[in-house]
């Protein structure tokens, strides 16, 4: 089996023991990294568990839907609803779990267009609450980011989840980090005035086995680096802190939390033993990753024109994930060797 059957098989037994099963899921954001995963492992589930779960999976982009899915779009268990995330769900049957994944990636497309950002994490997210408030939603997971945090307290050692730090709302990179904020707000609004059973799972930066071919963050720029043997080029210090989760953990833990979170609560989603700075990473691809025959080089420019994060310091914590029963298992290295399968 390649590593992606493996993590589907994986993930797909943990559907298994959950209360999915013979239940109705909507996912957003399906032909993402995570949607289009939780996807597949779910069909795999109704294939070789008999789980009976009912997927309703929103895109917008048919083309890549069949690219993505392939002959899975004509599974009996599955149907795709093509719309703007920000424009109502016309979908009439009831709806008992939501998984909200909807959501762009790509820093620089956050400063070239910041009112998009802003209006797509806000707007698609109300559509999300609003229905599933009108289905009366078993569990609904949305998915927020470690960017949330801000410039976190360099002086403590561990970040939990109330540990909140700066956010610059006039630098236009902050549209992003600021409007997960806003919707984290929003859902423990929901929550509390609705009674929904919404859940916020904020994410470490996430990547696995299944990535697309086109992705372009710096954990692929490195594995690419490491498959063609060429040098690691850092176009910051690299001194700033990245904390990381594989992706079949973070979808083990977004199940979890359909099923045992808190309403109302967010849960911060990362490997502790996988947090390094970016050079630390860079390092530890060119030397373990391609055998030390590739070096990490600089290349620095004068402004930051290609969207990235500011520097941070902070160490995310998973203990209030933990208590409630999650544990990851698949670590750096092992992260970048599962997903350079489908990158070579």
């Amino acid at each position: 089996m390649t590593y992606l059957q493996q993590d589907l098989s994986l993930i797909a037994s943990c559907v298994k023991k959950s209360n999915l099963c013979n239940k109705t899921i909507l996912i957003s954001g399906a032909t993402g990294l995570i949607g289009s995963l939780i996807i597949k492992a779910i069909l795999v589930a109704n294939q070789e568990h008999q789980a009976n779960v009912q997927i309703v999976a929103l895109a917008r982009n048919k083309d890549k839907v069949n690219e993505i899915f392939g002959e899975q779009v004509q599974s009996k268990n599955l149907q795709f609803i093509y719309q703007d995330i920000c424009q109502p769900i016309l979908f009439e049957q009831n709806v008992d779990y939501i998984v909200h994944t909807a959501n762009s990636t790509n820093s620089k497309y956050f400063i070239t267009n910041p009112v998009e950002t802003i209006d797509t994490i806000y707007s698609g997210s109300k559509t999300i609450l609003e229905f599933a408030k009108s289905k009366k939603a078993l569990g609904l997971v949305y998915l927020s980011s470690m960017e949330v945090f801000g410039a976190t307290d360099a002086n403590k050692e561990v970040i939990f989840e109330q540990d909140l730090g700066y956010l610059d709302i006039l630098n236009v990179r902050s549209s992003y980090s600021e409007s997960k904020r806003l919707v984290e707000c929003m859902c423990k609004s929901y929550a509390e005035q609705y009674g929904l059973n919404v859940k916020v799972a904020r994410l470490a930066q996430t990547f696995g086995a299944g990535i697309s071919k086109n992705e372009n963050r710096v954990f692929a720029q490195f594995a690419r680096s490491a498959i063609r043997g060429e040098d690691i080029v850092l176009h910051t210090k690299g001194d700033s802190m990245g904390n990381y989760c594989y992706t079949t953990d973070v979808i083990k833990a977004i199940i979890l939390l359909l099923q045992k979170g808190e309403k109302g609560q967010s849960y911060t989603v990362v490997n502790e033993n996988s947090s390094m700075t970016i050079y630390q990473m860079a390092e530890m691809v060119a030397k373990e990753i391609a055998n030390d025959k590739i070096k990490v080089i600089y290349d620095i420019p004068k402004e930051n024109c290609f969207g990235y994060a500011p520097k941070t310091t902070m160490r995310l914590s998973s203990q209030k994930l933990r208590e409630l029963g999650w544990e990851p298992s698949v670590g750096l290295k092992e992260s970048y060797i599962r997903l350079m399968e489908g990158l070579i």
